[in-house]
């Protein structure tokens, strides 16, 4: 059976997935609702590899261990489609990873997992493709621990091919064989579960159910299960549910990884695997390798349940001496593994996508060591070891000390300022006692040991270790940050302060937690105080992954936001040349670039219509109420305003007005362009369009626009009609601009305004000179050099910008005939003073959790790839 009609157009694709029908009527899943043949999975990727097309897209899929999801997963590899694998169970996860590798394709969740069950959605955000992918790439995968994270490991068709060969190979794979999916899809090793067997044409017992789930027991003994995989924390459940004692006659063999399993436990299931007629494999991976590195033989587990054992078929190790790691009487080097599986390298950002092999061997950071029977130990981990107060300490060492002295269940993680222990609650042990354990062992001061007493030990949703959940917890009772560094507590406690919440977790981002424009400004200033820098893409970056750099010069080598540092000189010059200072106009211009630019990465999200909709009418009032308040505040004082600005109707009534009441078009501009935005997205077919053609559809509404720039159609002049209609082309092309992801898109965008801004402002080439220069800088650099306080001063100026607008009017002349500096001084102090009020009253109002909310004053932006 053909699954496409041809091979995809300048990639490859993976066999295992492209000759599934080879296998037959043979049983490929089986589910509590049926079973599905090979030759019937085949037909349904077929069907599925056509909807996503010939040309090559990057298709996120959310994992699951449904019938549906793997369709949709076999389905774009053998179409030739890279796949950005993500946590189906991790919605934040999911937005932050959409957010920062702008999919072509993404997948959604249809109802049910069973044969019968309706079909994953398939959404389309654009008909090819927005990226340039490399032949190879097949697979972006998170690495351990870095949920939601931008860092991906990209693996190829030959890496997912051979791994699967190889673990097929040592496991000797048969047939007959059916394994459970008893590990999330979108973790590495239990993806390896799927690819290893229906390589050769066993059967899948796809199951979203956990060991610890009776019915799981029911349904794997109907399917005649043969194989169970499990990382540590599995087998702490199994011990729960008393599998030692359960009939299953069709077990073969039992793999375990994700973790160090004590030898102890290593040897007891051993044992049992013995008695019960199974084998047990201890196996040795990382997502950098595909998943798997080293097995350890059956007949070894027994004798040397401490080693990892030899490496896989076709795969090699060897060991690097580093100075710090050298033991008396013992050759142990960081182990380094190279074999076929061995990645790409990885992506940070879309522009990744692009890169073929970056490495050639994967140091594992892992300290190991060679015994005379030819198997590996691991001794340490590299990257774990501590030196507290000038003593070297291992983590690992103290979870061993608790663990197989005292039968304490122990993580064990920590910095150079001291040991934090995470341990299960056990009778006759409070935090006292073993904190005295570990400093008379280690030789620390019981001042440096942090002990907590937890319930369970704090896990991945795979089941390994959350070694950062352990780090938030040993800065729990830290009060002080340290210049230029922060915890990861300190940071979740931060995020909450300023975004408001209630729940941040060190998986939180900045995106999932729906931080708006406002908060983005406050917040970048906040974290580079904290951790000496600002981190590229530290919006979509979870909490835990934030980093404080060892060594870094605080005050050199700073970026700043380009579109902070553009609201914060656009606001300068507008006071500025109202002042009569100097004479530098067209901010205001810019700054509706500037707006629409912000309003496409801010509020057009994966978030559905409906949110997006209530985001942007959330925006609306977060100007408007500000505007309201400070117009009738103006009028009780007297200035010469009247109830038509109060209600922000003067330049929809008076566009040919030139008095005072005409200060507040752009305000009343940006809520009309805003109103009109907020109505045309709400009708489903231009939402569709939007997710669709995310760049052609601004790029028509600047089109749009510019009828009403060139006064076509038969329109009346552009002086006689609201300014919100003559330059909405500003806003639209603004909104292009953040939605160019290739240098053709952003050259077509610069084009467009080189063409039609000059004009605008007959007789004022500086005036366009300045918008052209600005707009250019928005595109094409999404950061400039700076210098920390500079950072501090634009974030302010840009976060207060629309009260800076909305008060100078009043402000400045008070002293302007005193000293024209010193009035322009004032008017931008009184500006962020009344933007610090304004917040509190908009958020007293608000009845809804805050928007992602975008507007002049409110404005931040999310690091758009250069």
């Amino acid at each position: 059976m053909t699954l496409l009609p041809g091979p995809p157009v300048g990639g490859h694709t993976l066999p295992l997935a492209h000759s599934l029908a080879l296998h037959g009527d043979r049983t490929a899943l089986v589910t509590a609702e049926g079973e599905v043949s090979y030759g019937e999975l085949a037909r349904r990727v077929a069907d599925t590899a056509r909807q996503l097309g010939p040309g090559r897209r990057l298709v996120l899929l959310p994992g699951a261990n449904t019938v549906g999801a793997l369709v949709v997963h076999l389905a774009a590899l053998s179409a030739g489609h890279p796949v950005l694998l993500v946590p189906g169970d991790h919605p934040e996860a999911v937005a932050a990873l959409t957010a920062a590798y702008d999919p072509d394709v993404v997948v959604h969740p249809g109802p049910g997992s069973g044969p019968e069950s309706g079909a994953w959605r398939i959404e389309e955000r654009r008909t090819g493709s927005a990226h340039d992918f490399h032949p190879d790439l097949a697979l972006l995968l998170s690495t351990s621990g870095s949920t939601g994270s931008p860092k991906l490991v990209r693996l190829s068709y030959e890496n997912l091919q051979a791994n699967a060969e190889s673990i097929a190979d040592y496991l000797g794979i048969r047939d007959t064989d059916r394994a459970a999916t008893t590990l999330p899809m979108h973790y590495c090793y239990g993806l390896s579960v799927v690819h290893s067997h229906l390589l050769r044409g066993a059967g899948l017992v796809v199951t979203e159910l956990s060991v610890a789930d009776a019915c799981f027991w029911d349904l794997f003994r109907t399917a005649r299960g043969t194989a169970l995989a499990g990382v540590p924390y599995t087998f702490d459940l199994l011990d729960r549910v008393g599998f030692a004692e359960m009939e299953l006659p069709h077990l073969r063999y039992v793999t375990q990884a994700g973790g160090r399993l004590a030898p102890e436990r290593v040897s007891h299931y051993a044992e049992l695997g013995k008695r019960r007629g199974w084998d047990l494999f201890v196996m040795y991976g990382q997502t950098e390798a595909t998943a798997r590195m080293a097995y350890l033989p059956p007949e070894l587990a027994t004798a040397h349940p401490g080693a990892i054992g030899v490496p896989v078929p076709g795969g090699s190790f060897a060991l690097e001496a580093v100075d710090e790691t050298v033991m008396e009487g013992e050759d142990v080097g960081e182990l380094v593994y190279s074999g076929p599986n061995v990645m790409l390298g990885y992506a940070h950002t879309p522009d990744d996508l692009a890169l073929g092999r970056t490495v050639d061997t994967l140091r594992t950071g892992d300290l190991a060591r060679r015994t005379d029977e030819g198997l590996y130990e691991i001794v340490g981990r590299r990257s774990r070891f501590l030196k507290i107060l000038g003593l070297r300490i291992d983590p690992q060492q103290v979870e061993a000390l608790l663990e197989q002295r005292h039968g304490l269940s122990v993580l064990a993680a920590g910095d150079d300022d001291g040991l934090t222990l995470a341990v299960v609650g056990e009778p006759g042990w409070d935090e006292r006692r073993i904190r005295r354990r570990v400093a008379d062992e280690f030789g620390l001061p019981t001042r440096a040991i942090r002990v907590h007493l937890l319930p369970e030990l704090p896990r991945l949703p795979t089941g390994k270790p959350d070694y950062q959940a352990v780090r938030a917890l040993g800065r729990q009772d830290d009060t002080e940050v340290p210049p230029g560094g922060a915890g990861i507590d300190d940071l979740c406690a931060l995020y909450a302060r300023i975004l408001d919440r209630t729940k941040v977790t060190p998986d939180s981002t900045f995106v999932g937690l729906g931080g708006d424009s406002l908060s983005y400004v406050e917040m970048s200033l906040h974290l580079e105080e904290r951790l000496g820098h600002l981190p590229t893409s530290w919006h979509t970056t979870p909490i835990s992954e934030l980093r404080t750099p060892e060594r870094k010069t605080r005050g050199r080598g700073r970026a700043l936001e380009t579109s902070v540092a553009l609201r914060a000189v656009a606001i300068v010059c507008i006071v500025g040349s109202h002042a009569r200072l100097f004479e530098l106009r067209g901010g205001a211009h810019l700054l509706l670039a500037v707006a629409g630019f912000n309003f496409a990465r801010f509020l057009l999200t994966p978030a559905g219509r409906r949110d997006r909709a209530r985001n942007t009418g959330r925006s609306i009032v977060r100007i408007a109420v500000p505007c309201v308040v400070w117009t009738a505040f103006a009028m009780l004082i007297g200035t010469d305003y009247d109830l038509s600005n109060l209600l922000l109707l003067h330049n929809a009534l008076f566009p040919q007005d030139t008095g005072p009441g005409i200060h507040l078009w752009f305000v009343e501009a940006l809520v009309y362009i805003l109103l009109a935005t907020l109505a045309l997205l709400a009708l489903p077919a231009v939402d569709r369009a939007e997710r669709r053609f995310p760049y052609g559809l601004p790029l028509a509404l600047v089109l749009l626009g510019l009828l009403t720039r060139y006064e076509l159609v038969g329109l009346p002049a552009r002086s006689q009609i609201t300014d919100a209609v003559t330059v909405f082309w500003l806003f639209a092309l603004g909104w292009a601009a953040a939605k160019a992801r290739t240098t053709p898109h952003r050259l077509l965008v610069t084009l467009a305004a080189l063409a039609t801004v000059p004009g605008f402002f007959p007789g004022e080439p500086r005036r366009e000179a300045f918008v052209l220069i600005g707009f250019a800088l928005l595109v094409w650099f999404p950061t400039l050099p700076s210098h920390h306080r500079v950072n501090q001063v634009a974030g302010l100026l840009a976060a207060a910008s629309l009260s800076i607008y909305l008060t100078h009017w009043q402000i400045y002349p008070i002293l302007d005939g005193v000293s024209e500096p010193l009035s322009l001084v004032s008017a931008l102090l009184f500006g962020i003073a009344y933007a610090k009020g304004s917040d509190r009253l908009t958020r007293r109002l608000s009845a809804l959790p805050r928007p992602a909310a975008l507007h002049l004053g409110r404005s931040g932006s999310r690091r758009r790839r250069p």
